[in-house]
């Protein structure tokens, strides 16, 4: 038995001192102190021995087991170091390479133009406001003039929340014109841009959901010179001082007299092409003196006070800023359209 654990020891340590992975490490740890391993096997043999054999044997039993014990935690420690340089080695990381350029993200080509917008008419003493796309009719429609029956309330026009037609996503940012009547100090210089929802076919210049830039000037002695003289001013810090304007008569219930403007399309000059329909121009916007019914309801004097107001759609200002042919390229994300601004 002397002889047994001898060996086993001298065996024992050779291997340990040769083992390369905790793998082969896991082996020997079983093979000499499993439950099954060979010490194991040899101290049941204790039983065989003389009583007075016994004491020498199990001393000698353990001494070996605490020299395969101490050789297998030096053999772990080694191990572990290797495995730790190896994956330091893997995962090295040369500072020298260039690194990557990381994607930067921009403004959207429609809020580019909203901004520059916005910028032009602070520098005209607007103020800017906003306000709920959920909106009731009173302020969509009643406050501004078109009373029931008007074509813009139909329901195939305008998106509803309930069957009596009170409250609903709005069509216009006009009810903030509303909203800064019943609120603001006069005189009144505000524009309110934002999303509006119409039951519009998506085609090259109409969507469903679309953006508009709407103001309003309340002041005493205002009149349509003024409006047109500030709508001229803006077309042309945006589009350049040689862009072409027409004003055509329209009707607006919220505005008396009204009118549409126009500017010349970039696509083909005014020659006509499929952007502007063959007409050589694009509807930019609606505008108009504030009608004297619609100050009543907010309890200004049209005697004393007029006004007069506008409506932009933004999707198509930003289709003219940077001669964009068709409006649904704005709404599809394709990543190839707005990596060019």
């Amino acid at each position: 038995m002397r002889e047994q654990l001898a060996k086993i020891r001298e065996d024992a340590l050779s291997r340990l001192a040769a083992v390369r992975d905790s793998g082969e490490l896991e082996e020997l740890r079983v093979r000499y102190l499993g439950k099954k391993g060979e010490m194991t096997a040899v101290l049941k043999q204790m039983g065989r021995l003389p009583a007075e054999e016994r004491p020498d044997m199990g001393k000698l039993a353990n001494e070996v087991r605490a020299a395969i014990e101490e050789k297998l935690a030096e053999a772990k420690k080694r191990v572990d170091a290797q495995a730790l340089e190896l994956k330091l080695r893997a995962e090295t990381v040369d500072v020298t390479i260039p690194g990557r350029v990381p994607d930067i993200g921009h403004r959207h080509p429609m809020y580019i133009a909203l901004d520059e917008m916005k910028e032009i008419f602070i520098g005209m003493g607007f103020t800017v406001v906003d306000g709920p796309e959920i909106e009731l009719a009173e302020l969509n429609f009643d406050r501004l003039n078109a009373e029931e029956g008007h074509p813009s309330r139909d329901w195939s026009d305008t998106f509803y929340f309930d069957r009596d037609s009170r409250v609903m996503l709005r069509s216009q940012t006009s009810p903030m014109q509303v909203r800064a009547m019943d609120t603001l100090p006069l005189p009144i210089r505000m524009v309110a841009p934002g999303r509006v929802y119409r039951k519009d076919e998506v085609d090259a210049t109409h969507s469903p959901m679309f953006h508009q830039v709407e103001g309003m000037v309340i002041d005493r002695g205002v009149t349509m010179a003024d409006l047109k003289g500030t709508l001229n001013t803006v077309i042309r810090k945006m589009y350049g001082e040689n862009t072409q304007t027409r004003f055509r008569p329209h009707h607006f219930p919220f505005t008396e007299p009204s009118c549409e403007v126009d500017v010349q399309c970039h696509k083909c000059g005014g020659a006509g092409c499929p952007t502007c329909k063959g007409e050589g121009w694009i509807e930019l916007l609606g505008a108009g003196m504030i009608h004297p019914h619609v100050l009543e309801m907010a309890g200004i004097d049209p005697d004393v006070w007029s006004g007069w107001a506008f409506g932009f759609g933004l999707e198509r200002t930003a289709m003219r800023r940077f001669k964009i042919d068709d409006l649904r390229l704005i709404f599809e994300n394709d990543v190839r359209f707005l990596e060019q601004f």
